[in-house]
């Protein structure tokens, strides 16, 4: 009986795989093909002569309310010079990430018809991180002196479990992090379950958009911090159930098991030392990934369902 239970299992694991791979195979020959705009070369590498060309190729990148002059001492400014040889030497060439990138339109594409691939163009941006990628309608900007390596010397005094992912393997994965926040819809976020849900709906989009990385990667969790999750799974969900915190309005909760941070505040010893930050972004995604394993429902329906109504549907079990 077991060896039938087995055989059958694997049956339907190999189905499985080829169904995936023949959807791959459809959603590669989508073949998009983009060119990768150098602004952070053109701008770096220009005189003062070129800027005149430079605002009429680039008007976005040139805000009105500051008069040539403040462009002209930028292009001039050392430390400027500086950003702009240490983003050279990283990233002589973006060939990697453009495949990359263009994998991403694809999926895109793919499940969403009315997408259409934007301008994307590379910058610096003197480290602002908060905004290492910006996405329009019609343009992608990707600041790429934010992703020099988590132990490069211009991030000095910015925390660990921030910079960790300042690596040019995170470019897409914050590209296809903004997209999903385009394309989800979910009222005011109330409850840690709301929380969790939403970025549940984050992490799975990216499993789908993302299918050649990591889950450490599309979460941006190091090899230990996902197995560290996987193995305490149930130990997590049990924790959020016996204190009734899934629908709690606590405003604090979420600083404790949804933002970025270096650990997820459980306040017990042996707990927080060795837990990654954003627990619950973690827990909310294999409640999403439940519903969808146990649920006919289409990505772009999904992202827009209530929360509750998810979670309800769901079948959720944690792994023991």
């Amino acid at each position: 009986m077991k060896n039938l239970i087995l055989f059958f299992s694997l049956i339907i694991i190999i189905m499985s795989c080829k169904k995936e791979s023949e959807l791959e195979e459809t959603i590669d020959a989508i073949n998009t093909d983009i060119s990768i705009e150098r602004f952070d070369q053109f701008f770096g590498n220009a005189s003062i002569n070129d800027l005149p060309k430079l605002k009429q190729a680039y008007p976005f990148m040139f805000h009105k309310k500051f008069q040539d002059s403040f462009w002209i001492e930028k292009i001039e400014d050392t430390l400027h010079q500086e950003l702009v040889r240490e983003v050279q030497k990283k990233y002589p060439d973006f060939d990697a990430e453009e495949l990359e990138i263009e994998s991403l339109f694809n999926h895109l594409k793919y499940y969403f018809p009315e997408f259409n691939p934007p301008r994307v163009i590379t910058t610096t941006s003197m480290v602002d991180y908060r905004n290492s990628v910006i996405i329009t309608d019609t343009i992608a900007l990707i600041a790429l002196d934010t992703y020099l390596g988590e132990n490069h010397y211009f991030y000095q005094g910015i925390q660990k479990f921030i910079r960790k992912n300042f690596k040019k393997e995170q470019i897409v994965v914050d590209m296809a992090t903004k997209y999903a926040e385009r394309y989800i819809y979910q009222p005011q976020r109330k409850t840690l379950l709301d929380e969790m849900i939403y970025f549940g709906k984050v992490l799975y989009f990216k499993d789908v958009m993302l299918p050649n990385k990591t889950e450490a990667e599309r979460i941006g969790y190091s090899d230990a911090e996902i197995d560290w999750a996987r193995a305490n799974e149930n130990y997590i969900w049990r924790y959020f159930v016996e204190r009734e915190l899934l629908y709690s309005k606590d405003a604090k909760l979420p600083r404790r098991f949804i933002n970025p941070a270096p650990f997820s505040k459980f306040f017990l010893e042996e707990i927080d030392t060795n837990s990654p930050g954003s627990i619950g972004q973690y827990l909310g995604w294999q409640i999403v990934k439940a519903y969808m394993n146990h649920n006919e429902v289409a990505l772009k329906d999904m992202l827009r369902m209530k929360p509750e109504d998810i979670f309800n549907n769901s079948k959720f079990k944690p792994h023991k």
